[in-house]
Parts: C-alpha cells; structure tokens; sequence
C-alpha cells in the first residue's frame, strides 16, 4: 500500500501582502496532491466549472504578454475516437523505441481519452513568429508560456476536485490535420479532464516504479551548475 504524500506545512508569513495560512496551505496542498490522472470515472463537468478551469488557465503568464495557448473542446465522440487512435498508434511506436522496457511500458495505463468527462486539445496560436518581446533569444518560450497555463488549469481542477492527465503521445501533424488547425498552428497536448473515483497516492509513475521523484537537493544548485546549494545543508535544511 502506498502512502500518502507529505505535504508542505503552511509558513506563518510576515509578509505584507500574503494569504491567511489556511489559503497558503490550500495552494501548497493543490500543488503537493495534483495527479496526472489516467483513470477517469466517467460522469460530466458542468458549464460554469469549465469556464471558471478555463479562466485560471487564461490568467497564467506569458511571455511578452502573447497568450500563445489555444483550447479546442472536443465535444464530438467520433473526433475522440480519432484522437485515441493516433494516441493508440504513438503509443506503440513509443514502446518500441524503449527497447528493453517495452513491454513495461505497454502495462502502463497512458491515456483516459474515452474515459473522462471532457477532452481539450491545446495548440500553440499560429502568428507566433511576430512575437518577439522575451523570445528573441529563447523562442521556445512560447511553449513555456503555455504550459503555465495547463498548469494553472490541472491546480484549479484539483482544487475543484476533478481529475486531469495530460496526454503528449502523439503525432502533432496528424493531429493538427485532424483538428484543422492553420498553418503554424502547432499542437502540445491534449487533456483529459473529469471526476475520478479517487486520485493516486502518488504520481502513478512512481506507484507503478516507472520511475521516482529526483531529491530537490539534487537539482538546485548555488551559483555555477553542480555547485550544492546551501538551502540544503544539514544546518539549513531543517525547518
């Protein structure tokens, strides 16, 4: 039996402008319990929920203000079944690209396209070459911006106790074709979204030992890269 995550305790902050500790420890409890939810109980999501998801995922930043991301609601059964075919395709044509683990990989459960309530593909807008403020240097920036937004939607989705994976096994072309994007258009992720029986207790990767979580210490560093940050020393580490 897994064990449940440990969450962040609330900080009793000083700060001028921050939340009261309830609201603090309700973000910090959204971010530690979000899922990439495989497993969807069916049901539906209602109108005025969908608007508020969509709306946290339009607050997100974006670099130079562009709002790159585009959601296209696939309410058409038929378009779905499309959708999990090419998911079903890419999925094995991932597993023989994984060599020894393919078959592995192939007991993994990577998709609830059929499933969950509701199905959103996200594009990258096209036009995005005119952009240029924050990008010139780091043009991928739009794809970061993006997926701040899908970030923001799956922390809001758990709050409102909903469900959300999020799907990249595909092929952008066939599925840009499908969806009939414009030229420049360019699909990251197609999102599945809906109430669950129960969310994992831990990210199902890690249940199903795919794989486990890095030690944060591991992945900050202080000043130059591989340089161990003294945020986790054995003197500073403790809270």
């Amino acid at each position: 039996m897994s064990t449940p995550p440990t969450l962040p305790t609330a900080p009793t902050s000083s700060a001028l402008h921050a939340f009261d500790p309830a609201a603090i420890e309700a973000v910090y409890r959204a971010i530690a319990e979000r899922r990439d939810m495989r497993h969807f109980a069916g049901g539906t999501v209602d109108a005025a929920t969908l608007r508020r998801l969509l709306g946290a995922a339009h607050h997100a930043p974006s670099v130079g203000f562009m709002q790159p991301w585009r959601f296209i609601r696939i309410t058409d059964r038929a378009l779905r079944q499309q959708l999990h075919t090419l998911v079903k395709a890419e999925r094995l044509e991932t597993a023989r690209a994984l060599g020894k683990r393919e078959d592995e990989f192939m007991c993994l459960k990577v998709q609830g396209l059929l499933e969950a309530a509701e199905v959103l593909a996200v594009s990258l807008a096209d036009g995005r070459e005119r952009h240029i403020f924050g990008r010139r240097t780091l043009p991928q920036m739009d794809l970061a911006s993006a997926a701040c937004a899908i970030q923001n939607l799956w922390l809001a989705a758990r709050a409102e106790g909903l469900g959300m994976g999020w799907v990249s096994l595909f092929d952008p072309e066939q599925v840009a074709q499908l969806l009939h994007l414009p030229a420049g258009a360019e699909p990251i992720a197609l999102l599945c979204l809906g109430p669950v029986e129960a969310f994992y207790d831990q990210p199902m990767l890690q249940q199903t030992r795919w794989a486990e979580r890095a030690p944060l210490a591991d992945l900050v560093y202080d000043n130059t890269w591989g340089q161990p940050s003294d945020l986790f020393t054995p003197e500073t580490a403790t809270p």
